[in-house]
Formats: structure tokens, sequence, C-alpha cells
């Protein structure tokens, strides 16, 4: 973070006159520094006569010492200002046989990205993104339901800062009620059969309050709580509920945590279509098997769907009777 920026994050006013006194600069400088912030991070500045400069909204910036302090012992951590994808930063850091676990978290990102190819809209300082590189011994057996996993992880670490009301959207999905609030995206690289290497990325909104960029519903945690996020703390929350959770599935399997992730499913028992290219099936949510897969009731017949690419929307019959907020499928 730079300096000017790290004396404006609490979004008090200060003069221009001071702000160039602690920086030893003019208030001409001042001006061209923060006009230089807003074009290359798209933060938005006020500035009022006789009061001087501040920022639309606080920011909670992420502190290194802080997450390392609060990281499991063994992870190593990395906090990068600005990152085309920290899923992208994970896997290049593999690449390079960096120690692992390795999380990689992210202040802004130009090229983040959710499943599908979709953009995950990455304002500055404002959300989560977040990417944990692991190593997998055993082969596929040991990646079985994992996403679904670090779901449950995500939902239980949103309860205790909380947003009581999140729930789970299979396969990869945070919603509060029919709006988008976080997303997982996992990448896995070198041999399924062996010892691989998998990214778990997630992307939380956290601080967000507007977006221009979105265009279905969302949510976010500060519009939840009503009040500013720490998004140290909740990485710290999130890192301790992922260690729990990723444990218990090393030791046990997906089948131990099938009824609690089917307990927190937002659209168990509803009527949804599920679309795989240009194919779509309708039907009725039953819950989840022991790998993960949905299981429909499709004109009475129980069938099993799973991989990467489909996609689920409620159906036409149980869709919410009005419009909500703008927002995103990641």
């Amino acid at each position: 973070m730079s300096p000017l920026l790290d004396l404006l994050k609490d979004g008090q006013f200060h003069s221009g006159e001071a702000l160039g006194e602690v920086l030893g600069v003019s208030r001409s400088a001042v001006w061209k520094q923060l006009q230089q912030l807003q074009a290359e991070l798209g933060i938005e500045v006020h500035k009022v006569r006789g009061k001087g400069y501040r920022l639309a909204d606080p920011i909670c910036s992420l502190c290194l010492e802080a997450v390392r302090a609060g990281a499991p012992a063994g992870w190593d951590v990395r906090i990068m200002q600005s990152a085309d994808s920290t899923n992208a930063q994970a896997l290049h850091a593999i690449a390079q046989g960096c120690p692992l676990p390795l999380l990689v978290l992210a202040e802004r990102q130009t090229a983040g990205r959710g499943r599908r190819g979709r953009p995950w809209v990455s304002p500055y300082a404002q959300n989560l993104y977040y990417s944990l590189a692991l190593r997998i011994e055993g082969g596929m057996t040991r990646l079985e339901g994992l996403s679904l996993v670090v779901g449950l992880a995500v939902v239980r670490a949103l309860h205790a800062q909380g947003v009581s009301e999140a729930r789970l959207k299979w396969p990869n999905d945070i919603l509060v009620g029919d709006k988008k609030l976080a997303g997982i995206l996992l990448e896995l690289v070198g041999d399924p059969s062996d010892v691989c290497h998998v990214v778990i990325g997630i992307g939380i909104n956290v601080n967000m309050k507007l977006s221009t960029e979105v265009d279905r519903p969302w949510t976010s945690m500060r519009l939840q709580r009503m009040s500013l996020v720490d998004r140290n703390v909740l990485v710290t929350e999130l890192n301790d509920q992922l260690q729990c959770y990723l444990e218990r599935h090393a030791v046990s399997g997906f089948e131990q945590l099938r009824e609690e992730w089917e307990d927190l499913h937002a659209w168990q028992g509803r009527s949804v279509v599920l679309s795989a290219g240009v194919k779509a099936i309708e039907g009725l949510v039953l819950g989840i098997d022991g790998q993960g897969g949905l299981r429909l009731a499709v004109d009475g017949v129980e069938q099993v769907f799973n991989g990467g690419e489909l996609s689920l929307r409620l159906a036409a019959s149980d869709q919410p009777s009005a419009a909500s907020d703008q927002g995103e499928e990641r």
C-alpha cells in the first residue's frame, strides 16, 4: 500500500497540507498522487474545500504480520498488492518448486477468474482473493468431494464472522438467500493417480457495497452485517476452518461430511435446472452422493451428476417472485 493511501485508509478527511507535511511533498504533489491512485486502483476519493480529501469508504488493508501470525504452522504466506489472479500466482509457485502449503492473497486481481472461464470482479482492498496451494498424495480418491469440503469451511468461517444466513449451492457457490456471496475454484496439476498439487481458490465479497460490473444477484459480508469487516480476521478464521475440514476429509473421506453439507444446502428439496452446454435437465434436488455428485429426481427417477462444466439454477417454478440486486455468477 502506498504511504498516501495508508494515511487515507481510515476514511476520514485529511487536508492536503497535512498529508504533504507527513509525506514531505507539496499539496500539488499530493493531488497528483491521488489522481494516480484513482486511475491505477479504481478507488474513489472525495475532495471537499476546507476539509481536504477522504476515501469514499475506509479500507481494511491486509497485514502480512497479522496473517502470518494467524496461519497454521508450516504455511507460507504471500500478500500481493496486485496480481493477475491468486490462483495463477499459486500455480506459478508450484511450478517453481516453492515450499507448500502456500497461501497467496492479493489486494486486487487484474484477471480474476471463476468457473467456466467467467471473470471475477476484484476491486482493490474490498474483498478476499485467496488461494491455497497444497500437495496431495494418494491419487484421485483423496480429491473426491474436495470442492464441497472447501465450501463447508467457507460457510463455517462466514457463520463465525456474523453471516449466519450463508448457505451452500452445489457445486461450489455460497449464497445468502438467492444472492451470491462467495465462490470456489479448484485447479489441479500433476499426476492424479499418484502425487499431485491442488490450488484452492476462494473469492468472498467482503466489504464491497456497489459494483457496476456485475449483472446478477450478489451480496457481501458488509451488506449483511452492516459494518466494515476486518479481512485479516476473516483470513485467520478461514485458515482455521480449512485446516479442520481438510484434516477431517483426509482421515475419513467425504462421506463423513455429506450429511452436514446437505443440511447447509440452500437448494435442498427445490426444483432446479442443470445445464451442460446446450443440454438442460430439470429435476428435484435430493442431495449429494458420497463422491460429491448431485442427486436429482428426474421424472421420478434418481440420477447422479458430476463434473466441472455443469451449471445449476433454480427452475422457473422455484424462482423468487421479484428480481433482486445486481450480481454475478462466478
